[in-house]
């Protein structure tokens, strides 16, 4: 009886060692505190998310062929780009490297629905000319996002 009892209490006493040192190591760490400042500049809900709109550039009806005249309009195209970010509307912007597919290029706008979204894309040259045409998108997404224009522009020894 001595023996069961012995062999009892060591087996409760290991298990109770191996669940309090299963407990430590699974705890989470420790959540950064909430920056209110912060969620209110990016537009943060109560989750850390917001509302955007994600647009795809693809393939359009009307390929602009003269050098000069393409040139323009990509310069153009980036001037658009760099308006519409320095106005805070525009997220990220950037091309697709797949050259075999119709897809171009990306917007994310924050910016109140597809409309005004819309509105943004049709001032863009390479639109205006037919070069591409735009798919609209709602997307829920980190407002973390918003901060990127801000952290690109310290990690971009050129610019566009």
């Amino acid at each position: 009886m001595k023996r069961k009892f012995a062999a009892t209490t060591a087996l409760w006493l290991a298990m109770a060692a191996l669940s309090a040192s299963a407990q430590t190591q699974v705890a989470a760490p420790p959540k950064p505190a909430f920056d209110a400042e912060l969620a209110q500049k990016t537009g943060a809900d109560d989750y850390g998310m917001r509302n955007y709109v994600l647009v795809i550039l693809r393939t359009g009806p009307t390929r602009v062929e003269d050098p000069e005249q393409r040139k323009a309009m990509f310069a153009g195209h980036m001037a658009n780009i760099k308006r519409l970010s320095a106005e805070g509307k525009m997220v990220l912007a950037g091309p697709f490297g797949d050259s075999g597919g119709d897809w171009r290029g990306l917007f994310v706008f924050a910016v109140d629905g597809i409309d005004a979204a819309k509105a943004l894309v049709a001032t863009d040259p390479v639109i205006i000319h037919g070069e591409m045409v735009a798919d609209y998108h709602s997307w829920y997404g980190p407002a973390a996002a918003m901060l990127i224009g801000e952290l690109h522009s310290k990690l971009a020894k050129q610019s566009f």
